[in-house]
This record gives C-alpha cells, sequence and structure tokens, in this order.
C-alpha cells in the first residue's frame, strides 16, 4: 500500500449520502482521503462528471459492483499526487483523467492507472473529465459492439444528453451518419449544429417513418438506444437488413415485446452492454484503444465534450437537479474547490 504524503491533509470533502433520496440529499461531508493500492493512483480532483447512473444510485436504484466506494461520481480529471504499488514513479504529478467505480464527488480519489488517460493541453481538466463515462460507453457500444464502420449511418435515441453529444462528436470524426431524437426542436437544432444529420423530435415526428425517408428506405446500420421498452420494436423497423440493435439502459422500461420472424428474416442483431460492473481487465483494454485510436483527436482539439453547466462541488444537489429536469445539452460537471 502507498502512503498519503506528509504535506497533504488526511480527510477530504466529499458526497456521500447516507441514505437514498432526492437531490437534497447530496451534502458535503467530511471523509478520509483513499489509500492507493496496488496498480492504482490518487488523485486530486479537479472536477468530476455527472452521469445517468449517480442520480439512479442516490434514489437507491443503482447498487454499487462489490467494493465500489459509496461516493458518488463515476469520471474525474485532476493530478496525480500519490502512487500505489507497481505504478511508474513518472506518473506523480501528471494530469489525467480516469474511468472509476465511484468516488469521483470528492477533492481525491483512487483510480485504477489502467483506466487513466493523459489530459492534453487541448483539454480543461472541466472538459476532460466529461470524457470518460460517454466515450468509453460510445466507442464500446456503436463500434465495438455494433461495428459501426465509416459510410454508416446511426440512430441515437437522446442526441443532446452525453451519450448523444459523444455520439455525434465521434461519429463526425470516424465518418458516420448520426440521426438523433430529441424531446424538443430547439434541442434539435442544437444536435444539429453539435453535426448531427438529422435531428428528429420524438414528441412531434413519428422518428420511425424520419429515419425511412431520410435514408431513402434504406434503414440504419446500427441503433444505440437507451430507452428500452416500446421502443425497441420501433428501432427494430428503423433498422436496415443486417442492422445492429445495441441497448445500453432502459430508461423507458425493462420489457420489450419484438416480431422474432423480422430479426430472422432480416438478420438483425440485438446486443447491449453495462459498463460499470464490468471487470478492470475490460476497462483496461478499453482505455488502450481509446489511446491508440481515439486520443490523438482528442490531442489535436478534434474532440471535446460538449459541456452544459458546471457546478461546484457543495451544488451536487442543483447538479442532480438539472439533469433530471432533462433540459441540459450535453455533459453537466462538478469542479472542486476546496469547501475544506
Amino acid at each position: 500500500m502507498s502512503a498519503i504524503p506528509e504535506t497533504m491533509p488526511d480527510i477530504m470533502t466529499a458526497i456521500d449520502p447516507a441514505a437514498p433520496g432526492g437531490p437534497e440529499v447530496l451534502v458535503p461531508v467530511i471523509r478520509p482521503i483513499p489509500v492507493p493500492g496496488a496498480g492504482e493512483v490518487l488523485i486530486r480532483v479537479a472536477a468530476a462528471g455527472v452521469n445517468r447512473p449517480d442520480v439512479l444510485q442516490r434514489k437507491g436504484l443503482y447498487p454499487m459492483p462489490p467494493g465500489a466506494p459509496s461516493i458518488l461520481g463515476l469520471e474525474l480529471a485532476g493530478t496525480v499526487v500519490a502512487l500505489g504499488e507497481g505504478v511508474e514513479p513518472e506518473m506523480l504529478g501528471q494530469p489525467v483523467c480516469a474511468l472509476v467505480g465511484g468516488g469521483a464527488y470528492a477533492d481525491f480519489a483512487v483510480a485504477p492507472v489502467g483506466t487513466c488517460l493523459p489530459v492534453p493541453p487541448a483539454l480543461s481538466m472541466v472538459e476532460a473529465a466529461a470524457i470518460p463515462e460517454t466515450l468509453f460507453t460510445v466507442w464500446t457500444n456503436v463500434f465495438e459492439r455494433g461495428y459501426a464502420s465509416e459510410g454508416d449511418t446511426v440512430l441515437v435515441h437522446g442526441g443532446t444528453s452525453g451519450i448523444g453529444t459523444m455520439a455525434i462528436a465521434l461519429g463526425t470524426i470516424f465518418g458516420l451518419t448520426v440521426i438523433v431524437t430529441a424531446g424538443s426542436d430547439e434541442k434539435c437544432a442544437a444536435a444539429m449544429a453539435l453535426g448531427a444529420a438529422h435531428a428528429i423530435n420524438y414528441n412531434t415526428r413519428d422518428f420511425v417513418a424520419e429515419v425511412k425517408a431520410f435514408t431513402g428506405g434504406a434503414g440504419c446500420a446500427v441503433v444505440l438506444d437507451m430507452v428500452g421498452g416500446d421502443y425497441v420494436p420501433r428501432n427494430l423497423q428503423c433498422l436496415a437488413d443486417d442492422g445492429r440493435h445495441v441497448s445500453i439502459a432502459v430508461q423507458g422500461g425493462m420489457m420489450a415485446t419484438i416480431p422474432i420472424f423480422e430479426v430472422m428474416r432480416r438478420r438483425l442483431t440485438l446486443t447491449g452492454s453495462t459498463l460499470r460492473p464490468r471487470d478492470l481487465d475490460f476497462k483496461s483494454m478499453v482505455a488502450d484503444e481509446l489511446a491508440r485510436n481515439v486520443w490523438p483527436h482528442v490531442e489535436a482539439g478534434r474532440l471535446k465534450p460538449v459541456i452544459d453547466k458546471t457546478f461546484p462541488l457543495a451544488e451536487a444537489g442543483a447538479a442532480h437537479a438539472r439533469m433530471e429536469a432533462g433540459d441540459h445539452v450535453g455533459k453537466i460537471v462538478l469542479t472542486m474547490g476546496g469547501i475544506l
């Protein structure tokens, strides 16, 4: 085990709710600074991304994986201030962003070195903190499970969410035509401004008919779905033959009824994944892939997350309320200013 340097405090401010509840349970508390174990680094957190699983965990609806800290937060950016056993000494003092199993809503957090990526000069710490969760999710589901490749058309629901805006950005870089859905004309305009090829207001238009019209009846190669429920059979109608349907959330329902013969006749693939429960080896492998394939675009300033709004750590409840209201475009980020 690594020791915390003597020059550092031994306590920190964190958001670690004692019981499930509304945004009001997210109040700053004092916790011991965690100690990095073998293969881990301790990061002085500058910023942490806010994600939908954080909201579900706060409500008591998203069980933590075994061993995960109860402090909220799945992604962060900051500076490495202590090393666990086996970590290269060159990591000390490095600015990094990281995917973590929890603990990001705090002044300090532990991260596996395998899920850390360097923060280049092209990114602010706020931008860096907004990247890992959505980038890991979109990369593994659109490009790996969905096999999207240059020239493909992809339908993404929730086009102005953190996931949606990242899908648009990656699609632009890798030659995809990205169609999105969103809940208002204003959000559709925002998605188009970010690079979506077509944006559909799902409250006023039938997205199945719109996709068929936009693709000349051909349909999409991939659908990235975070709704579930009765969206699934409608999504299948949007797919081209040999298309892939990738589920990443079930905000609209956990059960769906689908026409199996259509799946057979048109050779459709239904797949999906969840990121947080995956083991460290998998997440480290994804980080390596991102370092090779995506990070050069980040370093060049070609890939940046869309930032909706930042809140200080003490206002984490307000950040969650904004996410639940659904008015945001892009990522909501917490910033650490040292409440101690």
